[in-house]
């Protein structure tokens, strides 16, 4: 079943960027860049691949609800059917990457039910890499295994988007990591950053903004490659959970090691 799955779902991802996406790297125009929020932007490309992929993944799968991140945002009651069997739709993750024509973005697809991811494909059209899980089966690059493993740099490397972290999360960061480990800025895409923490570019990353299109098929796909990926009191991560704060690691000792010192630091 999983197998013929992946084949459906990633010739459907693979079409997408095709079609809706890669036509539109570096020839976006002004007026096909909208700012939703406070640097947050959405692109014709994420409207135009949303619809694409929601069509897609009615149809393999038609008794799931669909969560689209333009769909939510649109109308923020699209995230009550997160509890239920659901497709979880990132278009474009890394969008203001995208509309800048530099950096990493990808497609990230999630189907969940009762809360919890149970499949997850990542696509990088750069790369044009799929990356797939499926819990309780592993977690494969291009159909390759992978299994989670440190940078081995001295000090091990974190990743850290603090845009979304207020002041005083920033020095509970500050005071609880930077003494152990180096800061890397990051991606500024969780579809780059989850199999950069597992495939040896860094040994963690912290998230403050945990939205289930970001974060469902990533969180999945690491913690069945044997990385750590939960809130920070062990929790698993659900989708239907709005809560903030997570962290991600290459092994379980890291993530016990990190997520005491952030919650002893006050990081909340």
């Amino acid at each position: 079943m999983n197998d013929a799955l992946d084949a459906a779902v990633g010739r459907l991802l693979r079409a997408t960027a095709t079609m809706a996406i890669m036509p539109r790297y570096r020839r976006l125009r002004a007026d096909q860049i909208v700012e939703k929020g406070t640097d947050d932007l959405v692109t014709i490309a994420d409207r135009e691949a949303e619809l694409m992929l929601a069509d897609g993944l009615a149809q393999i799968e038609p008794s799931a609800a669909i969560v689209g991140e333009e769909a939510a945002a649109a109308d923020p009651a699209v995230c009550d059917r997160l509890s239920q069997l659901c497709w979880i739709i990132d278009p474009i993750d890394g969008t203001n990457n995208f509309a800048r024509g530099e950096g990493h973005f990808g497609i990230m697809v999630a189907l969940a039910d009762g809360g919890l991811a149970q499949h997850g494909w990542i696509y990088n059209p750069m790369r044009q890499r799929l990356l797939t899980a499926h819990r309780g089966s592993g977690a494969f690059s291009d159909g390759a295994r992978i299994t989670a493993m440190g940078s081995g740099q001295e000090p091990p490397v974190i990743s850290l988007m603090q845009r979304f972290m207020s002041d005083a999360q920033r020095q509970a960061v500050a005071s609880a990591l930077l003494p152990l480990m180096r800061a890397d800025a990051g991606p500024g895409c969780a579809a780059e950053e989850y199999p950069r923490v597992a495939m040896g570019e860094c040994d963690a990353a912290l998230y403050q903004r945990t939205l289930a299109w970001d974060h469902a098929a990533g969180c999945l796909w690491l913690n069945e490659a044997g990385g750590r990926s939960a809130r920070l009191d062990g929790s698993d991560y659900r989708v239907d959970d709005a809560r903030g704060g997570m962290l991600a690691a290459s092994g379980s000792a890291l993530f016990e090691t990190l997520a005491e010192r952030l919650l002893a630091a006050g990081y909340q």
